[in-house]
């Protein structure tokens, strides 16, 4: 932690307050007991051949989740059929999935569409949320919008109607949608950003479908007159901000543990292979200079994993030290990422890059998550804003 205090842009805690990052008895079981199942049945062979499928991802695995490992209600209230979690045991989660490449979308279902459902009527919540967690619900969370570049501007357009609205606007890069049952949407009312729980059949909603660069599926959502009912609201019309601001933390945060996963599994291919590989009659990790190299990255994945702990636990306080949290660490999260994959890429040397090792697809994934809820520029900005109001 000693070399992240320079560019924390987070208050240090009082000396006398005891952090502690251990994680409770159940949150290891679930760890062990997740990271045992994706070992045994989501291999890097399998998962590649998900991602060249028709389908591209792994509905078996998504039921799994559902019925054998309890994931998908990890977040849901008790009395909705869930388990009554909160965000450390998705970090706990994210973290596994990201040492495993995991395709599936955990992070709009699980976590950010279970967190606005319980804004829903009660109706709608009882209807959704233990559908969800049963696996039978796959949610698209429909925020990002061309040229919004990370904010939280809303041009979508919802006019009132008879007994609800018309959706009318356009949402970018939906990851997952290609799978999505239901999507939430934010939109525009006369009160201002509201969020919309909308089918996937619904009249006038068409999918742009398109692949990522890491092996994802995504797809932009064109809304053309597309009636939602008031009962279809989540939370009070006008009201949303708020609640987008806090899950867009929520969702940077759960990313950072995610990138920590496959940062941890880009050093341990790496010091692996160095021990392997050899040069000169030697292995090339006993170098002095691949050592360093290797220190470095260890270094930086060290001080990712510490500020993705505090910044998931400044989650539940008040919303300006819950924003530096999470900025702070996905400013850094996402520069490690940088960092540790090319180092891993280049001491990989030529097999760094080929589709059949597993360490440039890893690369990947941590590129592509420097790019969700917010980039390096974005959140350095961002620290800056909060920490010098004045400046903003």
């Amino acid at each position: 932690m000693a070399g992240a205090e320079q560019n924390d842009c987070v208050s240090s805690p009082p000396r006398s307050q005891h952090v502690d990052f251990r994680f409770s008895e159940e949150q290891a079981m679930l760890r062990d007991t997740l990271a045992r199942y994706l070992s045994d049945h989501y291999t890097f062979d399998a998962r590649q051949a998900a991602v060249h499928s028709a389908a591209g991802w792994r509905p078996d695995c998504w039921r799994a989740f559902a019925r054998d490992l309890g994931l998908l209600g990890i977040g849901i209230p008790e009395r909705f059929g869930g388990l009554g979690g909160g965000i450390i045991d998705h970090i706990v989660v994210m973290e596994q999935f990201g040492r495993h490449l995991v395709l599936e979308p955990y992070l709009g279902t699980a976590i950010l569409a279970v967190d606005a459902l319980q804004y829903a009527n009660e109706t709608l919540a009882a209807e959704a949320l233990p559908a969800i967690a049963a696996g039978e619900l796959v949610v698209g969370w429909a925020h990002a919008e061309p040229e919004s570049r990370y904010g939280m501007m809303v041009r979508t357009r919802a006019d009132a109607a008879a007994g609800g609205y018309r959706l009318h606007g356009r949402k970018a890069l939906v990851t997952g949608a290609p799978w999505a049952t239901h999507f939430i949407v934010s939109a525009n009312t006369e009160a201002g950003p509201t969020l919309f729980w909308v089918e996937r059949t619904a009249p006038g909603l068409t999918l742009i479908e398109a692949p990522t660069f890491d092996g994802g599926r995504t797809a932009d959502l064109i809304l053309t007159d597309v009636p939602v009912s008031a009962a279809q609201v989540l939370g009070m019309p006008g009201g949303a901000l708020p609640l987008l601001e806090q899950l867009g933390d929520t969702a940077a945060v759960a990313l950072c543990a995610e990138a920590t996963g496959a940062t941890a599994r880009m050093l341990e291919n790496t010091i692996e292979y160095a021990r392997q590989r050899q040069q000169f009659g030697q292995a090339i990790g006993s170098f002095q200079a691949l050592q360093h190299r290797m220190a470095d990255m260890y270094m930086l994945h060290e001080q990712a994993v510490a500020l993705t702990q505090v910044a998931a636990m400044r989650l539940a306080g008040e919303p300006h030290e819950r924003a530096l949290g999470a900025s702070t660490a996905k400013a850094h999260v996402d520069e490690a990422g940088r960092r540790i994959g090319q180092g891993a890429v280049q001491i990989h040397g030529g097999m760094g890059v080929t589709e059949e090792t597993a360490v440039g697809h890893y690369f990947k994934r941590v590129t592509a998550i420097g790019l969700q809820f917010g980039n390096v520029a974005y959140h350095l900005r961002r620290c800056v804003d909060l920490r010098y109001p004045a400046n903003a």
